[in-house]
């Protein structure tokens, strides 16, 4: 496979990492460098270590995890987006916006399983997966710093009512997901 389709499979895979970090960029207020370059990290990684998942699983699991991937990622976004959205409208001034872990493990997990299919599809075609998973993590980290940094000027600019488009993308971003793999 030649290096400009594995840059193209990685920037596909990078856009539900990017949009979420762009959401995320606008809900936080404390520890804006921090959060962004653990959200990339973790995006980065995880959007790495699937694609290895999934050419280590080959084709044994094949059905079974496509049968279930887009329904995990569409409840763990739309879970996301809709508690955004909640604190958003309740006006919670407490609340920093601050990721936790839990929370940037959870959105990794949910935008990088489609990475998962893309590793099994390099181990049907005999692919190696060393290169494109470090042009994959890579390509994604940043995307999503960019991203991020991109959401909290967007944040700065239009204040705390924009948590509720930021939640709105993570839940259409669910949904999309949910209906490409379902029709």
């Amino acid at each position: 496979m030649d290096i400009l389709t594995i840059l193209l499979i990685a920037i596909g895979l990078a856009m539900d990492a990017f949009a979420v970090s762009i959401a995320k960029g606008i809900t936080v207020k404390k520890n804006r460098r921090r959060t962004g370059i653990m959200l990339a990290a973790l995006f980065g990684g995880f959007q790495a270590l699937m694609p290895v998942l999934g050419w280590l699983a080959g084709q044994g699991f094949k059905d079974l995890i496509m049968g279930i991937d887009h329904w995990v990622a569409f409840i763990l976004l739309g879970i996301i987006g809709g508690k955004m959205i909640y604190d958003s409208i309740r006006g919670d001034d407490d609340d920093d916006g601050d990721v936790t872990l839990t929370a940037a493990l959870l959105l990794a997990v949910a935008t990088s399983i489609d990475a998962l299919m893309v590793g099994l599809s390099f181990a049907f075609l005999d692919t190696s997966i060393f290169v494109p998973v470090l042009v994959i993590g890579s390509v994604t980290f940043a995307f999503c710093l960019a991203g991020f940094m991109f959401g909290t000027r967007l944040g700065t600019m239009f204040g705390e009512r924009v948590k509720i488009v930021g939640g709105l993308v993570l839940i259409l971003i669910g949904i999309r997901i949910l209906i490409d793999h379902t029709m």
